[in-house]
């Protein structure tokens, strides 16, 4: 018989996983296998926290929408004729078929199987035969609406209603990347895939320095050497953290120059130009910036041992004019391409590994830092979300301080 995870003694370990990097250890193998936690996580993070769900550019014109889905919740996400951008649940409020799939340009969504039409902002405009149904009000149904807020361009939702703002709790994140002028960045491209491990796994790996001169050793990656890497101070209670990493030569870049090949970003100082930064905004969005490049990481929990993640790559505004374009871009698409595999192996092999017997909670090293960054702003999450349970409470939000009001 399955013995129960969720007890005091589970959430009181936490406490050694946060706090001096050097005397902490990793979360319990559970958090990334274990079903049971995955539901409390759900509602620990996922029903409270601002959620990455795209670009502000997917959505440029007055029709244009896009789907997806998180933790099961489906999600249309359109500009109406008034040109604000609003975030819905697809789920029509009639038999719960989807209203929108994929992405486009509408005038409404029309439900596939018995055609009600709903408007771009998500009112009810058209219910056939329904005018002898009792009590039944065109006008009181709608889509369901999700709080939306723009950051550098990214769009964010959260199904709670009383969450705090994000851009406050962002504003180190944003000050450290302003250069990149993110908002005004293009979207090159766009990838999605589906993988077989948790959420965290993926996470922590993109945020991860210590094994970058290890795994990806070669001439690759060899140019951005682990033992160059730094993190800033974060607070738990802010909404993302950074590493940086120093690289050899200024504008380095993935791909076997080793050096920028698409236009740099106008508005980097030289200090930015000689690093690679990686900026985190969890539970769902990892940056990895270069000078020439940046790739963003949209990372969709879809259950305890499966994720699906949105891949973008985000270029300085007119590079993608240059008719060589999709040539360079392909150089250090074909390189990053190598790098990701190798990532992409380590992950299926430490999922497997963490359903293991013999898995453990192991030690840092110093170039873990911002697993340590993670854990500071995971576990007194998870630790006030298992206060509030017992108390009866809704959950708990994040600590406040004072600089993060």
């Amino acid at each position: 018989m399955r013995s129960e995870i969720l007890t005091d003694a589970f959430f009181d370990s936490f406490e050694s996983s946060f706090g001096d990097l050097l005397a902490t250890e990793t979360l319990p193998p559970a958090c990334y296998t274990d079903a049971q936690f995955y539901e409390f996580e759900k509602d620990a993070l996922f029903n409270h926290e601002w959620l990455c769900v795209g670009r502000a550019d997917w959505v440029k014109a007055p029709g244009d929408y896009f789907t997806t889905r998180i933790v099961g919740e489906p999600i249309v996400v359109a500009r109406a004729r008034d040109g604000v951008v609003r975030a819905m649940s697809s789920v029509c409020q009639h038999r719960a078929m989807l209203v929108a799939e994929g992405k486009g340009n509408a005038r409404g969504f029309v439900c596939p199987y018995h055609h009600w039409v709903y408007g771009l902002d998500g009112r009810l405009v058209n219910a056939p035969a329904m005018e002898r149904t009792c009590g039944f009000d065109k006008g009181s149904v709608r889509l369901p609406e999700l709080r939306l807020e723009t950051w550098l361009g990214f769009l964010f939702v959260n199904f709670d209603p009383d969450a705090r703002p994000l851009a406050p709790r962002l504003r180190r994140v944003a000050d450290a990347i302003a250069g990149y002028d993110l908002a005004s960045a293009e979207c090159a491209r766009t990838m999605t895939g589906e993988f077989a491990w948790n959420w965290k796994v993926m996470f922590e790996n993109n945020n991860d320095g210590y094994h970058a001169s290890k795994l990806h050793q070669g001439p690759l990656h060899d140019f951005v050497p682990s033992e160059l890497a730094s993190f800033p101070d974060a607070d738990p209670a802010d909404a993302g953290f950074l590493r940086f990493n120093a690289t050899l030569h200024p504008d380095a870049s993935f791909n076997p120059t080793q050096r920028a090949v698409l236009p740099v970003f106008p508005k980097l100082s030289a200090e930015d130009r000689a690093q690679m930064t990686f900026a985190n905004v969890p539970p769902t969005l990892s940056l990895v910036l270069t000078s020439d490049l940046v790739i963003f990481l949209i990372l969709r929990a879809s259950g305890a041992e499966t994720m699906e993640q949105d891949t973008g790559l985000l270029v300085a505004p007119g590079a993608m004019e240059d008719p060589a374009f999709e040539h360079r871009l392909e150089m250090i698409m074909t390189s990053a391409g190598k790098i990701i595999a190798q990532d992409m192996h380590v992950d299926a092999r430490v999922q497997a590994g963490l359903r293991s017997r013999f898995a453990r909670r192991g030690r840092y090293s110093w170039q873990e830092g911002a697993q340590g960054q993670f854990n500071s702003w995971l576990a007194p999450r998870y630790r006030a979300a298992w206060a509030a349970r017992k108390s009866g409470a809704r959950v708990a939000p994040a600590p406040v301080t004072a600089a993060a009001q």
